[in-house]
């Protein structure tokens, strides 16, 4: 039986092993085709462009996340707990890191797994750059745990400000704002998070757990090194964000280069110093480290795999990559690849279903091409900006409003999807809206 190991329960990667662990399963005969396995080091999913909303507090990640194993049930794959720490290519084999308890108690010891088709789609994490102070003194939004770390520490910030024992002590305690909030990057992540926090404190103070002025005595700053907020999309984009955001009161820093992150500032190339009883860095993002070490596999200079338009690694036909990790050609466009996007993930996995099909029936593999459908950025309840590319419309069409913010909340619903299936996902929405209805805006404690 052909074994199928996906390492990554990302949204590319939990979207194939769902996909493929339902097709393969079981042939018309009764019969498993193939066996699959998803390997993740963390036991749960959420949708990884939501976490800017779990920091905030405006979404419960304990109400959204999805268990591995229950999914593996459900859907006829093996979930293994761990996390990818070597390759073997000549034996075709994994080796997964030992897992501890929150005791430091070995839970599950170091393991290795046979396969004989890898895919490879661990995502990326936080870039730093090289800045000085900045790993230590900052928060990354990379995992859940670092997201609920955030949003705790920002209510605490606001009760202790009430009554002037704020983190970072200055001369006058009058001086407005009494907190401040610095983000270090103004793409998608740090444009949402800027305004899904302002929305957090109006909700804290209209719940009583400070009695700050939501607008003036909180401040957000946003820092962006290029000359625009949202360098990655259209300036028409960009520049509606930004008057959006000056509405909201976040004050928009742009061309300033961090050059150092202390407990309490943020401190730029050009010489200013910005007060931050928080700092969030949400400036890049860079391939595992652990990529590097994979027994020959090439990468690129942000470490991603270097795969062919079939996903295929360079040196090895059996092991593929998708999703932010995998540096895929993108065919007229100047030599690019294709950017680390949820939806290029979902299109990837998408091919990969029908690519494997073809791979197991000793059929030639086709050549991925992805589709740019557009970007959104939501502003939270306040609004939403964006263009949407190609489909009926096309073209490129600006749109923003209401409709954008649909637009948006339907790219999470699509994910549900793929995940359970259309009727279960329409359940799911009616239950997420009739929980709302009985909980705060924002999670409190």
């Amino acid at each position: 039986m052909h074994r199928i190991i996906v390492v990554g329960g990302g949204a590319g990667g939990l979207e194939l092993a769902t996909r493929l662990g339902d097709r393969y399963s079981k042939s018309r005969k009764g019969v498993a085709q193939a066996s699959v396995t998803l390997v993740d080091r963390f036991p749960t999913h959420i949708w990884k462009p939501l976490l800017h909303e779990v920091a905030a507090g405006s979404m419960d990640p304990f109400t959204q996340e999805l268990s591995y194993a229950a999914q593996a049930r459900w859907h006829n794959f093996e979930f293994q707990l761990g996390e990818l720490v070597s390759l073997d290519r000549d034996a075709r084999r994994i080796t997964l890191g030992r897992i501890v308890d929150d005791d430091g108690a070995e839970l599950l010891p170091g393991r290795d797994l046979k396969y004989d088709t890898l895919i490879i789609a661990i995502g990326s994490t936080t870039h730093f750059f090289g800045v000085k102070g900045a790993p230590e003194n900052s928060i990354a939004l990379d995992t859940v745990g670092e997201a609920e770390r955030f949003r705790k520490r920002l209510i605490s910030a606001c009760v202790r400000a009430e009554f002037g024992a704020t983190d970072n002590a200055r001369e006058d305690q009058s001086e407005k704002p009494k907190i401040q909030v610095a983000i270090v990057g103004a793409g998608a992540t740090g444009v949402e998070l800027s305004a899904e926090l302002r929305n957090t404190a109006q909700v804290l103070s209209a719940y009583g757990l400070h009695k700050l002025d939501p607008r003036h005595d909180v401040g957000i700053v946003l820092i962006e090194a290029g000359p625009r907020i949202l360098p990655a999309l259209s300036e028409k984009v960009s520049k509606t964000t930004g008057e959006l955001l000056e509405k909201l009161g976040v004050k928009l820093m742009t061309g300033e280069t961090v050059a150092e992150v202390t407990p309490g500032s943020v401190h730029t190339a050009s010489g200013k110093t910005i007060r931050a009883d928080l700092t969030v860095w949400a400036a890049g993002i860079k391939a595992p480290a652990v990529l590097g070490t994979l027994d020959g596999l090439s990468t690129n200079r942000l470490g991603q795999l270097e795969v062919r338009r079939t996903l295929q690694t360079m040196i090895d036909d059996n092991i593929f990559a998708l999703g932010d990790c995998a540096g895929c050609p993108w065919p007229d466009h100047d030599g690019r690849n294709v950017p680390p996007r949820a939806q290029a993930a979902h299109q990837q996995a998408s091919f990969l279903f029908k690519a494997l099909d073809a791979r197991l029936n000793g059929r030639a593999l086709p050549e991925f091409t992805y589709r740019d459908l557009g970007s959104l950025v939501s502003l939270g309840r306040f609004s939403a900006v964006g263009n949407l590319m190609g489909g009926v419309i096309g073209g490129n069409m600006f749109i923003e409003g209401l409709f954008a913010r649909f637009m948006y909340m339907s790219l999470y619903r699509m994910h549900v999807a793929a995940m359970h299936g259309y009727p279960r996902m329409v359940l799911d929405t009616i239950a997420h809206w009739l929980r709302r209805t009985t909980l705060p805006r924002v999670k409190l404690h």
